[in-house]
């Protein structure tokens, strides 16, 4: 009986795309879930009717410190392969995802939250511009539609008073830029190396948590005025820290995930699906306000993302049309030309060397 191999093939590919559809859920699912939790951990932590524990630089310090711990674990017991990675480009990784992290919490305390959320809101189309001038890298108009539903739905649901000034703008420009590169950086690093998310996030762990430590509690006095010596530990505090840390390195690896499977604009636009859970918890949990504007803006950016994922899906349908296929796969006449071959040759048989006809 003829079972042809491209069938087979077929098969395979099919079952591998499920698979990895099945692992790219989950992969956001931990994202979201993570970024949301760790929020409302450090909401209680840090406001000022909770814990008020306000070293937020130092605070990230500690959840690098665990995420660079658990690499070493994994890496130690074998449950995860050290690729090499030159120094100099971990280092510069890392420069630039601290000058994120510390231009984030500047451009916070510097700015109005409207202007502070204008500034995330911008990064979609300045990762967008970042990766064309990097990898030359193309969007359909359905694409650049979607995205700009998104950027408008957050907008309306975020964006309160917009005030500016010299400093705050420096500031956010800064952090725009930074965070944007850093993002970027992320997939770049793990295609040139063949290296994996989780593997790349525990070589930069520690130089980042080394680095936080030491200048994060000087900016946080810079920030808030006190350093963290001063600060009361109560057992409260101490949970909430060790929550958000644990919540930080599924956040942490999550992120990795799926800037590695997708890319930087992608984790940016569907990113925003966190800022639209963030505010119904607040609501929910913290019993924070919720109009018809939030709702109206929350309704539009979930469109947005809808119509992100269906242009992003339409774009990959036209490159494999676009694509020429090769002889990986057979047509019906290739097939069938191959059988009447096979059963007019003569087929040898390989142990005795005998010919059967």
């Amino acid at each position: 009986r003829w079972d042809p191999i491209p069938n087979r093939e077929m098969e395979k590919a099919e079952s591998e795309k499920k698979a990895s559809s099945v692992s790219d859920v989950g992969a956001w699912a931990m994202n979201v879930t993570s970024s949301v939790g760790i929020i409302m951990a450090n909401k209680q932590l840090m406001s000022s009717s909770g814990f008020a524990f306000t070293f937020a630089t130092t605070l990230t310090g500690f959840h690098f410190a665990l995420t660079a711990l658990v690499g070493m674990v994994s890496n130690a017991t074998g449950l995860s392969a050290s690729k090499h990675v030159p120094l100099w480009e971990l280092l510069w990784f890392s420069l630039v995802a601290n000058t994120s992290i510390a231009a984030m919490n500047f451009s916070l305390m510097l700015n109005s939250v409207g202007f502070y959320q204008i500034s995330k809101l911008s990064m979609i189309p300045v990762v967008c511009v970042m990766e064309w001038i990097l990898h030359n890298k193309h969007y359909s108009r359905e694409v650049k539609a979607s995205v700009m539903v998104v950027v408008v739905g957050v907008g309306i649901c975020t964006v309160t008073d917009v005030k500016v000034n010299a400093k705050g703008f420096i500031c956010a420009c800064t952090a725009i830029f930074s965070t944007s590169l850093q993002q970027i950086s992320i997939g770049s690093l793990q295609k040139k190396y063949s290296i994996g998310s989780f593997e790349l996030l525990s070589k930069t762990a520690p130089i980042q948590a080394l680095s936080l430590l030491i200048f994060g509690p000087f900016v946080d006095y810079f920030l808030s005025g006190r350093f963290i010596t001063t600060y009361k530990m109560t057992y409260g505090a101490i949970f909430c820290i060790l929550l958000s840390c644990a919540l930080a390195v599924f956040c942490n690896i999550s992120q990795y995930l799926c800037i590695g499977r997708f890319s930087a604009t992608s984790f940016q636009v569907l990113g925003h699906m966190k800022t639209v859970c963030v505010l119904t918890l607040g609501w929910l949990i913290f019993d924070s306000e919720m109009t018809f504007k939030n709702i109206a803006g929350m309704f539009l950016a979930v469109v947005g993302m809808v119509i992100y994922s269906w242009a992003v899906e339409l774009d990959k349908q036209r490159q494999t049309k676009a694509t020429p296929h090769g002889k990986n796969s057979m047509t019906e006449d290739e097939i069938r030309l191959l059988k009447e071959g096979i059963e007019h040759m003569d087929l040898e048989d390989m142990e005795l060397g005998d010919v059967k006809s």
